[in-house]
């Protein structure tokens, strides 16, 4: 049931800020023009979501936002906290509220002390404890460098409750693979534009794609001639994608996502300071790398 609800291309949507204010409005109609596409769902509270920067009660009003314009999409939520409670309380209140998984980022502060023994016992208190499935997210780069390894992944996989993981590592899709290989169980699901024709060569069952964010039917278009067979094809729209992700998110991180989906009509915003919209000259690089994929 679980792998189902997994395949396809979710979108780390966006937190869209006036300012520093958040838009839950802007938010609303993003949600409203991404549910007519065939996106399978849905992170809020993402990296993209900038949900560091977002108080408690923001994040609670941000996913009953998501809860609200679901339509038929699937809703994964990141929870993670530095706490193995807090991080179970949360979790908790998200799965209260209806989104349908929790994407959990490893501790990361005491970094140093995050051995596989630590993650394991975090991660397995918080799948005990949870009432929707959970998915690991490796994300080093978002984490002070904490990798879960592949020995970690093959163990968490046997938990009822961890269903499988997104990763944003550079290298790690092969060795999580390799390791869970034999359990029909646990999905692993990309968080890279650059590697998702690659991903899914190799057995990822989908991709949660920042570029999902204004380009969602072309990363959609990527997974569909995939899974038919077409490989020219996706062949093709992969160095596409890659040409335009590495201008885009590549270059600029959340600000770029944040200013191509200003010139493709959704509703970016700023980032929270401390992150910096970009300037114009910036912009206008983004539009033409748009317009030079064929994107505008």
């Amino acid at each position: 049931m679980s792998e189902e609800k997994l395949r396809g291309v979710f979108a780390p949507v966006v937190t869209p800020f006036d300012g520093d204010d958040v838009r839950y409005d802007w938010l609303g109609e993003n949600l409203v023009k991404l549910a007519e596409t065939e996106l399978k769902g849905y992170l809020a509270l993402g990296s993209n979501g900038e949900f560091m920067s977002l108080t408690r009660p923001e994040q609670l009003e941000v996913l009953k936002v998501f809860v609200k314009h679901r339509g038929s999409k699937i809703v994964m939520a990141g929870t993670a906290r530095e706490s193995t409670r807090e991080t179970i309380e949360f979790s908790r209140r998200a799965a209260d509220m209806g989104v349908d998984f929790v994407t959990v980022l490893p501790p990361h502060y005491f970094a140093a002390r995050m051995t596989d023994d630590a993650l394991i016992r975090y991660y397995t208190e918080v799948a005990d404890n949870v009432p929707v499935p959970v998915l690991l997210y490796n994300a080093p780069k978002f984490a002070a460098s904490v990798q879960i390894s592949a020995q970690a992944v093959s163990e968490l996989a046997a938990h009822l409750n961890i269903v499988g993981m997104k990763d944003s590592s550079p290298a790690g899709m092969n060795s999580f693979l390799s390791a869970t290989r034999d359990d029909d169980t646990f999905h692993v699901l990309t968080g890279s534009a650059d590697l998702f024709f690659s991903a899914l060569a190799v057995g990822a069952i989908g991709g949660v794609l920042s570029m999902a964010n204004y380009l969602p039917d072309w990363c959609c278009r990527l997974y569909e001639v995939f899974v038919k067979g077409n490989l020219q094809e996706a062949r093709q729209l992969h160095y596409r994608i890659f040409a335009l992700n590495k201008m885009i998110s590549g270059r600029a991180g959340v600000a770029g996502v944040k200013a191509a989906m200003d010139i493709m009509g959704y509703r970016g915003g700023s980032p929270r300071r401390p992150l910096l919209p970009l300037d114009e000259a910036a912009r206008n690089t983004i539009m033409e790398a748009l317009r030079s994929q064929q994107a505008l």
